[in-house]
């Protein structure tokens, strides 16, 4: 008898123990740069955030912390997520150049085409080629904004020429190499510092998209946003990575990781892309409505700014390739997933 009530009383623990980890309740930091209005918390990490509270019927929770507001600035952003100091971040790997050699491919001239959706299913499609650069965290998304346009305080340009000697802003390694091949002198810096940076004069303008125009309130700043017409309007990109704590992930019970990535993958990716190509609009209204004008330059006029950055491809091959990657073949692979999802 005394087993038998040994036994039961065993079983019951074990029940217990089990329900306990299959009803655990986590809650998840969210760290990231930009303002709580910025479309990247508002169209993207606040819908995912909530589809997945309400797939888990609340056992996952997120706390969204905007602005950097868990401390540090905006480079530091992938170590806190490696090391634990958030959950999750969005940041873009180029804040911490060398750590992610070969995500830097699909910010080349000639790769990305200016549709957001095609290249993030692009990245998808080739997420093992670069798989080595996201052994240290859990990647959530990997994704770009539909494209860099060209946005100045005071002068116009049209063609290559036209830049020369002018500061701009980029974020990162590749595209200082794309400033320098066209003459300019490229200035470093999170995208949260271009407003007082264009403000101060501290720089003629920078390389961004337009959809961060209106929570940088850029507007008030720019005179003329100059973007190139069809297909391969853009300056190139940048890409993004929302990613997870590595042991924050795999501290979860199975059945909440399931939900985690089934909102993890390729549809998520897609998505991501609509929302970055849908709110260039926005921004683009908002510079010709404000002080500045958007200025779409020919195609033989904008075939002068990539002719003067091909030699970057080459220099970035060289580079991967002195570092064990065949950059080549990572070049041709990316331009072909992004052309094959290019409508």
């Amino acid at each position: 008898m005394k087993q038998i009530t040994k036994l039961l009383a065993g079983a019951a623990v074990a029940t217990m123990v089990s329900f306990g980890a299959h009803a655990q309740e986590v809650t998840l930091t969210v760290h990231h740069f930009l303002g709580p209005k910025a479309p990247a918390q508002s169209k993207m990490i606040e819908p995912w955030a909530k589809k997945i509270e309400e797939e888990s019927n609340g056992r996952i929770k997120f706390e969204i912390f905007p602005s950097m507001s868990l401390g540090g600035n905006p480079p530091e952003l992938y170590r806190q997520v490696r090391d634990g100091v958030a959950d999750i971040v969005w940041t873009l790997p180029g804040y911490t150049p060398g750590v992610f050699p070969r995500l830097e491919v699909f910010e080349l001239p000639g790769v990305h085409l200016g549709d957001a959706r095609a290249t993030n299913l692009a990245m998808w499609d080739l997420r093992d080629e670069y798989a080595e650069d996201l052994t240290d965290i859990h990647p959530l998304a990997v994704h770009v904004h539909a494209g860099q346009a060209i946005h100045l305080t005071s002068k116009e340009v049209r063609t290559v020429d036209d830049v020369k000697g002018l500061k701009l802003r980029t974020p990162t390694r590749t595209g200082s190499w794309v400033i320098e091949s066209w003459g300019a002198e490229p200035v470093g810096m999170p995208v949260p510092a271009l407003p007082q940076a264009m403000s101060l004069g501290v720089v003629d303008g920078g390389l961004v998209p337009f959809e961060v125009v209106p929570p940088l309130k850029l507007a008030e700043l720019i005179s003329y946003s100059v973007e190139g017409e069809g297909v391969n309007s853009r300056f190139g990109t940048s890409t993004f990575l929302f990613a997870m704590n590595k042991d924050r992930y795999e501290s979860l019970p199975d059945d909440l990781k399931e939900i985690i990535d089934r909102n993890s993958g390729r549809d998520f990716a897609a998505e991501i892309g609509d929302v970055f190509n849908g709110v260039e609009e926005v921004g683009k209204r908002m510079v010709n409505e404000g002080k500045g004008q958007v200025v779409q330059i020919t195609a033989a006029e904008k075939a002068t700014f990539d002719d003067a950055s091909a030699s970057v491809v080459d220099r970035w091959i060289e580079e991967a390739n002195s570092n064990g990657i065949d950059g080549a073949k990572l070049v041709e692979d990316a331009k072909a997933a992004v052309q094959s999802h290019t409508k």
